[in-house]
């Protein structure tokens, strides 16, 4: 049993939109086609990438798999919802089997606020992956960004 702590890459964002919308863009499979298909573009991990197909069972236990195709290769992000508590947690487990067998935890906390709400993400990663901390923020901030830009 490993007794080192994971690393954790954190993105905080406000938004003028009500909780309901901000956790709902998370788990409707067309509004994260929209989002996750504008950040695309944006990513520096190909030089071209598409998103093909979105799929989501939105319920503890449930699984999702995003597909993109980078550079002529199909990769797929899956994981599992472990929390669902509408509007305020979401956590799942996020993987990409084609990169490595490892199933990192992503928390994602919405506070209302006075205008909108405050999203806090939390993707722990084991530590042999450190060097990435920084491209997780980067890619998950390009995401986030991109779920308010498409909320409007």
């Amino acid at each position: 049993m490993s007794t080192q702590l994971p690393i954790v890459a954190r993105v905080t964002r406000r938004f003028t939109h009500p909780p309901e919308r901000v956790f709902d863009a998370w788990l409707d499979p067309q509004q994260v086609r929209r989002w996750m298909a504008a950040s695309i573009p944006r990513r520096k991990m190909a030089s071209t990438a598409e998103l093909l197909r979105v799929e989501i069972d939105a319920r503890v236990g449930g699984t999702f798999s995003f597909v993109e195709l980078r550079d002529g290769e199909e990769v797929e992000h899956t994981g599992e919802y472990l929390e669902l508590d509408r509007p305020r947690r979401l956590v799942f487990t996020w993987a990409v089997p084609k990169y490595s067998a490892d199933r990192d935890r992503v928390s994602i906390d919405i506070v209302p606020q006075d205008t909108g709400c405050e999203l806090t993400l939390l993707h722990e990663m084991k530590p042999e992956w450190a060097e990435y901390e920084s491209r997780t923020v980067a890619g998950w901030t390009l995401m986030i960004d991109s779920i308010a830009g498409t909320l409007g």
